[in-house]
């Protein structure tokens, strides 16, 4: 092997490369004359039977082959990407319609929070957020929820270590916010909780509730009974009817279950609302002074009243979804029909 057949070797390989008609056969020859198995390999393994003396020169000229190929492939390459784009671009029909990506749409859930939401906004109430892993003190202590309560159990909540615990009612936003505000305070809190409920048709262990908190200087259960009744017919038509039904929570005194007529029948019963013509919806009271003592806030000189409702609830409600299930399976099919 000498200069003289190395440089006749570059000049075979550029004109092979120089007249490759596709991408396939200009990879072949890139293979033959620079993979690993190739000719340049060969040649650089044939110097250690050069001379010494020749050595130095020959090695330039293998240098210069590689280069020279190299380039040769690289400019066949972007020759003929560049040759086959006039070719694609004249085969496209421009009166064909174009293929607009599908329109996603907000989840159910989305979509009743921020209609809920909505409502209380034009009643001049404001949204508050507060943090789903929460402490004892805010999720019981101080909504007046006594140690020995049912709620607080290891079987119905999720305790983390540390004294934490995922919340099981956004009413810890409540009595965060009134920690750091002084009355008037009128504010809805819509969030995730957590409770250790068996899933099945009607329950689950990670829902959404929307709570309501109304506190100033002469707020009474009348005021309660009036907005409650507006929502309703802002959310479920002008013609629904709420009623309320003595019952106890720890944070309400005077504490009440708010039922809805039933907006299936119009309240003449069916299978809906089980022949009652009422749906149970949210539950609600006044404050209790305990409360507001723990907030810091004189129960002698401010009232108020607080509601909470779950969200899945009202969904399944007002579109007739008969399992809650069917929100959290991620079934697009199901759910685009909302």
């Amino acid at each position: 092997m000498d200069i003289k057949e190395v440089e006749g070797l570059t000049a075979q390989a550029l004109s092979e490369l120089a007249g490759a008609a596709d991408g396939t056969a200009l990879e072949g020859l890139r293979v033959k004359y620079l993979g690993r198995n190739g000719l340049l390999p060969a040649l650089m393994q044939g110097l250690k039977d050069v001379p010494a003396a020749d050595k130095p020169a020959l090695g330039l000229a293998l240098n210069r082959f590689k280069t020279d190929v190299t380039a040769a492939v690289k400019e066949r390459k972007a020759a003929l990407e560049a040759g086959t784009r006039p070719a694609l671009e004249a085969g496209f029909d421009y009166s064909l319609p174009g293929r607009w990506p599908r329109q996603g749409r907000l989840h159910p859930i989305t979509q009743l929070i921020d209609r809920t939401s909505a409502i209380f906004r034009r009643m001049g109430f404001v949204v508050a957020d507060g943090p789903d892993i929460e402490t004892e003190y805010y999720n019981f202590d101080a909504l007046n929820t006594p140690p020995d309560h049912v709620s607080r159990d290891l079987g119905d909540t999720f305790y983390l270590p540390g004294g934490l615990l995922l919340r099981t009612q956004t009413s810890a936003v409540q009595a965060r916010y009134m920690e750091q505000r002084q009355p008037p305070v009128r504010i809805v809190c819509p969030g995730r909780c957590y409770r250790r409920d068996t899933t099945d048709a009607t329950h689950s262990a990670n829902f959404h509730q929307i709570e309501g908190l109304y506190v100033d200087a002469k707020v009474s259960l009348a005021d309660l009974k009036s907005d409650i009744d507006h929502f309703a017919r802002e959310l479920m038509g002008p013609a629904v009817k709420s009623r309320f039904r003595a019952h106890f929570f720890p944070f309400t005194e005077p504490s009440v279950e708010v039922d809805f007529s039933c907006h299936m029948c119009g309240g003449t019963g069916c299978r809906v609302c089980k022949q009652s013509g009422w749906i149970e919806i949210m539950g609600a009271g006044m404050v209790d002074p305990n409360v507001f003592q723990m907030a810091g806030y004189d129960p002698e000189n401010v009232t108020g009243y607080a509601f909470g409702m779950g969200i899945e609830r009202l969904a399944m409600i007002l579109f007739g979804i008969d399992d809650i299930r069917r929100l959290y399976e991620n079934d697009v099919r199901y759910l685009a029909q909302f």
